[in-house]
């Protein structure tokens, strides 16, 4: 042990008598390690990124939609299905179920006239389901049905239509046909995109069937439920099987998965994109490790006076030989924990990684898998680069010392 911490102190003296070469050739292996860290961390924000825009749309996971569908084309009783569900659920004690209609629309007077506005209608659990992210304002809750004005959220598109209104000053859109009225602004969605230029209206289920004698033909809603994704392939046959116990002939339902994780490949896609940013880390930490091993060999070269004299005065070859690779080993890991905190320092403020994956609601806190990994390449970049010119080391003898 002795021995070990002998070593060790010569080859921290080594360090800071030559600080100016050192450093020079530590600049590069930090800047690499930084990348490889910022790399890995960033393969963990953009799946965490990814995951977000999936459940936007499919739900988190796992997300079951049930929707009932006749065989022969006959129109479904939603009131009896919706009581049906109702009884089921219950059973299971879900905490997020949302009825939700889309395909609707609504006649709205705007100032330059009647527009028939996209529509959707559901329960308030929908926003928690599919993330649903609010530009300004509230999002719906279940109350909001009892009120004279019922509360509806609105796109962002359909905000500058009318004006970009304060919500402040309670804007209302007046409502015509059968479900026809005034509804208060509560909430506005921001843009999925620059593409996005759709006027659309979200509101209540509830709100929504209080106001009319049905739905238009063709259009029936669907029950979404958010299950633990561990339970998910359970609850779904059984749901689905006490569902179509004593449903009228020629009446089904389908019951499935609708989040990202229930698609075939979803999991095998984000392991190849971080398998892919890790290999462009490895190559460019493989260069950093590069450029030492040749400059570590240069120096090596310059030090056959020192070693040979160290030799003479009775220094074992095992000394020589860890001093030399703990030089390394000692520079390059302080290097990689300076790459490492600048990396922390700068994903961890409230800039980078917003801007960098513009919407995501849920920032994962700094991977400590990205920290450890780039610690662990900084120590073994250090020992390859350090165990080459060690043994060059080891064949250094006293008479070259003295040639030299």
């Amino acid at each position: 042990m002795s021995g070990f911490f002998g070593a060790l102190a010569d080859a921290w003296a080594e360090i800071r008598v030559h600080k100016l070469r050192v450093l020079l050739s530590l600049i590069g292996i930090a800047v690499s390690v930084a990348a490889l860290t910022a790399v890995i961390a960033f393969s963990e924000y953009q799946k965490q990124y990814q995951t977000e825009q999936s459940d936007r749309w499919g739900g988190r996971a796992a997300t079951i939609a049930v929707a009932p569908y006749s065989d022969s084309g006959a129109a479904i009783d939603v009131d009896d299905f919706s009581e049906r569900f109702e009884r089921v659920s219950e059973r299971f004690g879900f905490s997020h179920v949302s009825r939700t209609v889309q395909g609707l629309t609504l006649p709205v007077q705007l100032s330059e006239g009647v527009m028939d506005l996209p529509t959707r209608a559901f329960d308030p659990a929908f926003a928690a389901i599919h993330r649903e992210k609010l530009l300004e304002g509230r999002w719906l809750r279940a109350d909001d049905a009892l009120a004279l004005a019922p509360a509806i959220v609105i796109s962002e598109p359909l905000w500058d239509r009318i004006g970009r209104v304060p919500l402040t000053q309670h804007p209302v859109l007046t409502v015509l046909g059968d479900a026809g009225g005034s509804y208060q602004v509560v909430g506005v969605t921001p843009r999925q995109g620059p593409w996005d230029e759709e006027p659309r209206i979200d509101v209540l289920y509830d709100a929504y069937t209080a106001r009319i004698d049905g739905f238009p033909e063709g259009i029936v809603p669907v029950y979404e439920v958010w299950v633990d994704k561990q339970a998910a392939t359970e609850i779904g046959p059984v749901l689905a099987m006490d569902l179509r116990a004593g449903l009228p002939d020629g009446v089904d339902v389908s019951v499935n998965r609708t989040d990202w994780a229930a698609q075939p490949g979803a999991e095998d896609s984000m392991a190849t994109f971080e398998l892919v940013t890790g290999g462009i880390a490895g190559v460019i930490l493989a260069l950093g490790a590069l450029s030492l091993i040749n400059i570590q060999l240069v120096a090596m070269r310059q030090r056959v006076r020192e070693i040979g004299v160290r030799r003479a005065f009775g220094a074992s070859s095992g000394r020589v030989f860890f001093s030399v690779l703990l030089e390394s080993l000692v520079a390059t890991t302080i290097a990689g924990v300076i790459g490492i905190a600048i990396v922390v320092a700068v994903l961890r403020s409230d800039l980078v990684v917003p801007t960098m994956f513009s919407g995501i609601q849920d920032v994962p806190p700094f991977p400590m898998r990205a920290a450890v990994i780039g610690l662990i390449a900084s120590v073994a970049v250090g020992a390859i680069a350090g165990f080459i010119p060690a043994l060059v080391a080891l064949r250094v003898k006293v008479i070259d010392a003295i040639r030299f």
